[in-house]
């Protein structure tokens, strides 16, 4: 077997072990916990974002909201608008609001480790979404449950896409920001399993997700003069970097479902979304179920306030194509119709 058929063969394993393609994800049964403790009354948290410009954050604060309106808790939700300073002060404003939990929502958990020990400190349960590479119980730092989908898989089935789609003359440029150690480990995993499928990395681009409005525009002008047809395909770790490529390409003659064509192995915003089904510079995204995961989000802060385990579920990404989404109506997000707000309800005895 060589190599391309042999990374084809071990993605095709990862894919089945967990992997639901944008219409399964729609009816299939929620595989998330059945038990858990009934809602605490009475409870206020703090949502502390990233950045609330960035679409995966936002549609996971959207379904925090949704869940904490369900389970009958307040929700403050504190902007760090996509810098360190802003999100230090956000963990300021967070503590003096005496919070029953406190949501981390989209950075790594290392950027602010002497904020968060004076949250262990204070004991106020923290629960995470993408807040470094350990999912489940026990995040570092004192996070009961770090939210996502596997990393790894979700490099896996972006990596995946563009081989079968580029063939044998497949050139890719990855995207990330070295700012967050869970955005390094998943380029390089895009990296390694690119070079092992037979295709070619051009470039490994290490750029500032909170600077892509400004950066993303010059530097597509420039890797388009410098690489050509070479360049086919476009890999990020998050949407966002495609949110402002687009002009460049549409400025250099190219058509928007014509090579390179850009996967995100993260995510799925509504702007992925509707780019992807209007053909417009953006192909397919790996998408995560974001609403789903607000919900999980204040699932886990009610068993740490209750004193029980946390469920350690992990949910399971799509890939969403233009033919997928025809398939899903006028949805701009991947929300699987499996019944989870009905599960966690029913566990909350709401």
């Amino acid at each position: 077997m060589n190599k391309r058929n042999f990374i084809k063969a071990m993605l095709a394993t990862t894919l089945m072990a967990g992997f639901a393609g944008p219409l399964a994800a729609q009816v299939a049964a929620f595989d998330g916990p059945t038990s858990g403790p009934v809602a605490a009354p009475g409870k206020t948290i703090v949502v502390l974002a990233a950045d609330m410009k960035n679409g995966g954050i936002l549609g996971v604060t959207k379904g925090v909201e949704e869940a904490a309106a369900k389970i009958g808790w307040t929700v403050r939700v504190l902007d760090g608008a996509g810098s360190v300073q802003g999100r230090t002060a956000a963990f300021g404003q967070a503590m003096a609001l005496k919070p029953d939990g406190i949501v981390i929502n989209g950075f790594d958990a290392t950027e602010q480790q002497t904020a968060i020990e004076a949250v262990a400190a204070a004991k106020i349960p923290m629960v995470s979404w993408h807040s470094g590479p350990k999912i489940g119980c026990n995040a570092p730092g004192g996070i009961f449950a770090n939210v996502s989908t596997d990393a790894m898989q979700v490099s896996d089935v972006a990596a995946k896409w563009a081989l079968d789609d580029g063939g044998k003359n497949v050139g890719v440029i990855i995207f990330t920001d070295s700012t967050y150690q869970i955005a390094i480990d998943k380029a390089d995993r895009m990296k390694k399993d690119i070079e092992a499928g037979g295709g070619t990395v051009l470039e490994y681009v290490d750029t500032p997700i909170a600077e892509t409005s400004t950066r993303m525009g010059p530097l597509t002008t420039s890797l388009l003069q410098k690489y050509g047809a070479k360049w086919t395909h476009s890999l990020a770790i998050n949407d966002l970097y495609f949110d402002f490529m687009g002009p460049s390409l549409a400025a250099a003659g190219l058509d928007g479902r014509a090579n390179p064509k850009a996967g995100s192995a993260g995510d799925g915003s509504e702007a992925a979304f509707q780019r992807i089904r209007t053909g417009q510079y953006q192909a397919v995204t790996v998408a995560e179920p974001l609403n789903l995961q607000g919900w999980q989000l204040v699932d886990e802060l009610n068993r740490a306030v209750s004193g029980a385990p946390c469920s350690g579920y992990v949910t399971a990404p799509a890939l969403v194509t233009e033919e997928g989404l025809k398939a899903m109506g006028d949805s701009n997000q991947f929300d699987p119709q499996n019944g989870y707000r009905e599960a966690y309800a029913k566990i909350w005895g709401k």
